[in-house]
């Protein structure tokens, strides 16, 4: 469904490449029956029309001791919208902004080593945004289903 732009052999390397993107350019090509070289050579193709966009190690905040996660709705005035977004971005406790539906709304999902820095970050950079309407915050409690990217 998601994947109907690309040929079947594209498909099924990204498939491998999200069960596990460590797999080898080797292992793939055991796996669908092409060469290590035209794997990499596919892979590179993706990568550079964007439709992989990057390889990472995802870290559960929660399972370091002490850190907190929390996610803000945020509504400003319309002519804040684009300030507002450039502070958070800036901000290195911000792990995710969203542009979401309803009257200028931002999902922010933020990170802090403790609960002290959470606070500093709720009073010193929440609450001094310009051109808040409303803001609400959710602690995280514990992860139940997070899905990074695209699942087939």
């Amino acid at each position: 469904m998601y994947l109907d732009g690309l040929d079947e052999l594209d498909q099924k390397i990204i498939r491998l490449l999200i069960e596990n993107a460590r797999i080898s350019y080797s292992d793939i090509g055991e796996e669908t029956g092409i060469s290590r070289v035209a794997v990499k050579a596919r892979i590179q193709a993706l990568e550079k029309r964007g439709v992989i966009e990057e390889y990472t190690t995802i870290i559960n905040p929660q399972k370091i001791s002490g850190a907190v996660s929390c996610y803000f709705e945020i509504e400003t005035k319309p002519e804040y919208l684009a300030q507002v977004t450039d502070i958070l971005y800036k901000n290195d406790t911000v792990s995710q902004i969203y542009r979401v539906t309803g009257r200028d709304r931002l999902h922010v999902h933020a990170v802090a080593s403790s609960g002290d820095e959470m606070e500093y970050f709720l009073h010193n950079v929440i609450d001094t945004l310009p051109g808040i309407i409303s803001c609400s915050c959710n602690m995280i409690l514990s992860r139940i289903k997070d899905i990074k990217g695209l699942r087939l």
